[in-house]
């Protein structure tokens, strides 16, 4: 399976996502941008993605929501470390309240992964961001990658809201 995402105004990637109603795509957007997530097996829809194999998912990508998407820098030598690590870690959160889904993207054109975590609310995401469970996988995560020496630069999380306009009564 593979993931492509693409960039745009909210409005230009509706529309493409109306066009493609059979695809399995999220329109995300936060205050600074929007993108559209596509999963498929098949050949990307768009011209000039990023573009990322799903390397270990868990849950059904759903329409509403809070997501997260950590992106995180790994050296080449260092990714079967970093891979192994991070599908350990995420099956501490897949039994915690409010989980939706997970995904672990390998980069197929650059150094940088993303990890996205799928949540019913951003409640749902800092509630296990301040958990004990949390902190424990977090720690021997980096510190093991840290001193393995995985990273090849600084990671950073975007974060994203998904909302099925379907649910409006404004039609």
């Amino acid at each position: 399976m593979y993931t492509y995402i693409t960039t745009g105004t909210y409005f230009f990637l509706k529309k493409i996502e109306e066009k493609h109603p059979d695809e399995d795509m999220l329109l995300m957007q936060n205050v600074e941008t929007a993108l559209i997530w596509h999963e498929t097996n098949g050949p990307t829809l768009f011209q000039s993605p990023r573009k990322y194999e799903v390397i270990h998912s868990s849950g059904q990508l759903e329409k509403n929501g809070f997501v997260a998407c950590n992106h995180i820098p790994v050296r080449e030598e260092g990714r079967p470390v970093f891979e192994y690590q991070f599908a350990e870690r995420m099956k501490k959160v897949e039994s915690f309240p409010g989980f939706i889904a997970f995904r672990l993207l390998r980069p197929l054109s650059n150094d940088t992964y993303v990890v996205m975590t799928m949540w019913e609310d951003e409640k749902a995401y800092n509630d296990w961001k301040q958990s004990p469970s949390f902190a424990e996988s977090y720690s021997k995560a980096i510190h093991s990658a840290e001193n393995n020496n995985v990273f090849s630069g600084q990671s950073y999380v975007s974060v994203f809201v998904l909302d099925d306009e379907k649910s409006d009564d404004n039609e």
